[in-house]
């Protein structure tokens, strides 16, 4: 056993205890369920822990992350935690992070084949040509990488809001609002890019879908 999996097996019995020691009731009160008011869809990168970021509890946050925080219609394992936040948890708001110093986000600036990711990164590539005169208007590549990492969760907002899954909820009158947020690694700030949507009225027309009942 490596020094390492040792040190994380031995902070977990420390966590614990503290935990008891603060609430002897603590892991039994979570283990009842959970009503978390917020699903977070943010990046894989480890430094931008969702929890921590927003001073929420275990039980107050439900997470999705996957590479450069995307919204990906296809994406079965998306789709699904986006079904059970919305329609099992009844979740109130859904926060797309995106966060600046991207590695996902950087490389679909680029042409370099780093393997299977590839095909990930080419729809980040999709939101860069959808914005293309105006992020090749920075001639500065830092201020480029940044303000595309706030489209691309922009962009990501906007797809959820496409979605079947939240058209359905805000048309059967469910509070719901769709955020998107930038995290700041030098500065552990969030800003907020205002997109904050409520109902589908934000979409092109014929993003908006007809349901029968």
């Amino acid at each position: 056993m490596d020094d390492f999996y040792k040190k994380i097996l031995d902070n977990n019995k420390k966590w614990v205890e503290t935990q008891l020691a603060i609430d002897a009731d603590y892991f039994k009160d979570l283990s009842k369920g959970q009503n978390p008011p917020l699903l977070w869809i943010g990046c894989s990168d480890s430094r931008v822990p969702a929890n921590e970021i927003i001073g929420a509890k275990p039980g107050e946050v439900f997470v999705h992350r996957n590479i450069a925080n995307m919204v990906i219609h296809s994406d079965m394992n998306m789709l699904s935690v986006l079904d059970y936040a919305v329609n099992v948890l009844k979740v109130k708001h859904i926060i797309v992070c995106g966060h600046y110093g991207c590695g996902g986000v950087k490389a679909a600036m680029g042409n370099q084949s780093i393997g299977l990711i590839d095909n990930w990164i080419r729809h980040i590539k999709d939101i860069y040509r959808l914005h293309e005169d105006y992020l090749n208007s920075f001639q500065d590549e830092d201020e480029r990488f940044n303000r595309f990492v706030e489209i691309n969760a922009q962009e990501q907002v906007f797809d959820l809001a496409k979605t079947s899954i939240v058209q359905n909820a805000w048309k059967k009158g469910q509070e719901l609002t769709l955020h998107g947020w930038a995290y700041g690694l030098n500065s552990g700030y969030v800003t907020d890019l205002g997109v904050n949507m409520t109902s589908s009225d934000d979409l092109d027309e014929v993003y908006r879908l007809k349901f029968t009942n």
